[in-house]
């Protein structure tokens, strides 16, 4: 039923993308990439940040809207300028500079506003998930948090989605603690980058452009003798669409009753292609070796890329760092949030004055999904071999890329059995959600259920019963991929971890993935295994990098180490608290609801399929304790078996929400 449903929604967006008349005030004419010339506008290479003293460690980066020349044209060949969000006046953001071992300190400033008057979200809000409550939204602007993507840090300055802030950080989220944020670098050279990770609104912040590069660099990568310089660029990817006056434009799903601009969709595909924040771009090379740090920065597309006249990529690094030898690859797969560090040669003759296309042939959604239009998503840049060699290129492409080889992890202490899974919501819109495979799917409030000790090795099998790759994302850690196996999805029961049928024998990772990770892409219907050291303490998250899936539920957290007692992990906006005595229950179980805002509520038990079991209460309640009590029956006063629910507390306007995890 999803995948009806994603297709239906899909078509719906087709044929959005091909109006060309205003269809009422939400809706505006969309520009046609039919009319933008490609491969006139120079690749952009955004600058490098300098830190607020010279030679000093500290930085300071504010977030603002502004306008920019993205490369659109107006019919008569003149820039459109677009507005956009950015760090430091810039999208994508300056690049960070940084060593190994060299701890850098950076503010991070909300800045987005005018004068003295907030500015609102420069798209469309989804007030259906997390800010749900009109009263929730922040009354001092859009809420802000930096996530640094690949980066080993301390949990307060991971940019977890709760730890926002409006402008001046006259609001905060539930989990904010400082202003300044900490970097240690003390992993190995990397492309790591940073974005946006607001809870809730991280597809639409990022998709405004709040993103950049963070390079790490040592000694050992300084005396590999790689290209560098100005032959060592980034290559961010991103897709987007555009209304005809050439400003960012976000589809947005039919309306329903309920659904005030229900912009979460199952997936956002743009028809424009943006590196470095222009369109279609083009380099002029010299005949050399590039070395091209490539970043998957869109929303939800996957890109297969490869270069029409079949020259290699030379990879020679993952998410987080350098693999052991160099992998040559005819085309290269990047799941959103991927990185891969590769290595292009145009030195052959035959190259000389040529136009090469970077190409993509990637489904969307991927692996199975629409064939990609070769005149819009298929063409990413160009690169022209016009330039006259400068000097001798003495760059070489090493053997040995690392002081040692990767070994694999250690003994597991502990292995998961985790779950990618569709529902659908309460709106009977997609519903992408993590999970575990003894308790279903669950929600970013539920409580931890990843808890892994300090220092702890652990392997999570992550089974994908879905019908569509997710990109999965783990804040903190670099793991490594052990391996993928097919299982029978025919019967598998979530729920029932016993169902679990592996078919077949365990594939290991391609080579070209087989060093450090930090975002992998799970196929449908096979079970990835990937396996991490916990080493830092803290609260965390995991994730879906498809923007889309991970803003509607596909996001958990994660502690490493002992749990403290008061740790601030479920989202209460100021409804009502909810205590629960005895958990895990037998017969009966006492709900003490302190409510802090009166009106009409109904408490409710599912089971962990989503299946309504049994209405316990339905009515009005004022301030103040009110006991409820359920007594172990369903709706035909069945007792019910033992095992995993959820207690649901909500609003009768559906707004209102609070679950509890429940254990009979």
């Amino acid at each position: 039923m999803a995948k009806n449903y994603k297709k239906g929604i899909l078509l719906v967006l087709t044929i959005a993308m091909l109006l060309t008349a205003i269809a009422d005030v939400q809706c505006q004419a969309l520009l046609s990439p039919s009319s933008q010339r490609k491969f006139v506008n120079p690749l952009p290479i955004p600058s490098v940040i300098q830190p607020t003293t010279p030679n000093g460690t500290h930085y300071e980066v504010s977030m603002t809207q502004f306008t920019q020349d993205l490369g659109l044209k107006d019919g008569f060949g003149n820039p459109i300028l677009t507005t956009v969000w950015g760090y430091n006046g810039s999208y994508p953001g300056p690049t960070f500079e940084a060593r190994r071992n060299v701890p850098i300190t950076v503010r991070w400033k909300n800045e987005l506003r005018n004068g003295s008057d907030f500015l609102p979200h420069l798209l469309p809000l989804d007030t259906t998930i997390h800010w749900a409550m009109p009263e929730s939204w922040p009354y001092s602007g859009v809420p802000l948090v930096t996530h640094l993507h690949g980066g080993h840090v301390e949990s307060a300055s991971d940019g977890n989605p709760d730890a926002w802030f409006t402008p001046g950080f006259s609001q905060k989220g539930s989990y904010w603690s400082q202003q300044i944020y900490h970097y240690p670098n003390d992993q190995e050279p990397a492309t790591i980058w940073y974005h946006d990770h607001a809870i809730g609104i991280t597809r639409l912040n990022v998709y405004a452009g709040l993103a950049g590069y963070y390079i790490l660099r040592d000694d050992w990568e300084d005396n590999l003798n790689l290209p560098s310089g100005n032959y060592e660029i980034p290559i961010a990817i991103q897709d987007r669409m555009f209304t005809d006056d050439g400003q960012l434009y976000y589809p947005s799903m039919p309306e329903k009753a309920g659904q005030p601009n229900p912009n979460v969709l199952p997936e956002m595909f743009g028809d424009f292609i943006l590196v470095n924040g222009k369109t279609w771009p083009v380099l002029n090379v010299e005949p050399r070796k590039y070395r091209f740090r490539f970043l998957n920065g869109s929303d939800s597309r996957f890109y297969k890329l490869f270069f029409g006249n079949s020259i290699p990529f030379v990879q020679i690094g993952t998410d987080g760092g350098f693999l052991n030898t160099p992998v040559i690859l005819s085309q290269m797969t990047l799941g959103p949030g991927e990185r891969k560090d590769v290595i292009v040669d145009f030195s052959n003759p035959a190259l000389s004055g040529q136009t090469i296309i970077l190409q993509n042939n990637a489904r969307s959604p991927f692996p199975m999904g629409e064939t990609v239009n070769p005149q819009t998503a298929g063409q990413i840049m160009a690169f022209r071999v016009t330039v006259p060699l400068n000097g001798i290129d003495n760059s070489v492409i090493p053997m040995q890329l690392r002081p040692a080889p990767i070994a694999l992890l250690g003994t597991p202490e502990k292995t998961r059995q985790l779950l990618l899974i569709e529902t659908e919501d309460e709106f009977g819109r997609l519903k992408p959600q993590l999970g575990t495979s003894a308790l279903g799917p669950l929600n970013w409030y539920d409580p931890i259920t990843e808890n892994p000790m300090l220092d702890a090795v652990e392997e999570w099998e992550v089974i994908n019963y879905t019908e569509d790759a997710h990109p999965i994302h783990l804040h903190l850690v670099n793991f490594q991929i052990v391996n993928r196996q097919k299982f029978n999805t025919s019967r598998y029961v979530v729920g029932n971890p016993n169902s679990l049928q592996l078919l077949g024998q365990p594939k290991p990772p391609t080579m070209d993935e087989s060093g450090w990770k930090d975002t992998a892409i799970m196929y449908p219907g096979e079970v990835t295994r990937i396996r991490a050291k916990f080493d830092t303490e803290g609260l965390y998250a995991w994730h879906c990098h498809i923007l889309s899936h991970e803003d509607h539920e596909m996001m958990r957290p994660f502690y490493v180490g002992t749990m403290p007692s008061n740790l601030v992990t479920h989202k209460n906006n100021g409804t009502f608290d909810a205590n629960i005595a005895p958990n895990p229950f037998s017969n009966q179980t006492i709900v003490k609801m302190e409510a802090g805002i009166s009106g009409n509520y109904k408490v409710e038990i599912y089971d962990i399929l989503g299946q309504h079991i049994s209405t316990i209460a339905d009515a009005h309640y004022e301030k103040g304790n009110h006991d409820l009590s359920w007594n172990g029956t369903g709706m035909e006063n069945n007792k019910v078996g033992n095992g995993i629910y959820f207690l649901l507390i909500k609003g009768v306007d559906g707004n209102r929400t609070y679950k509890i995890l429940l254990e009979r």
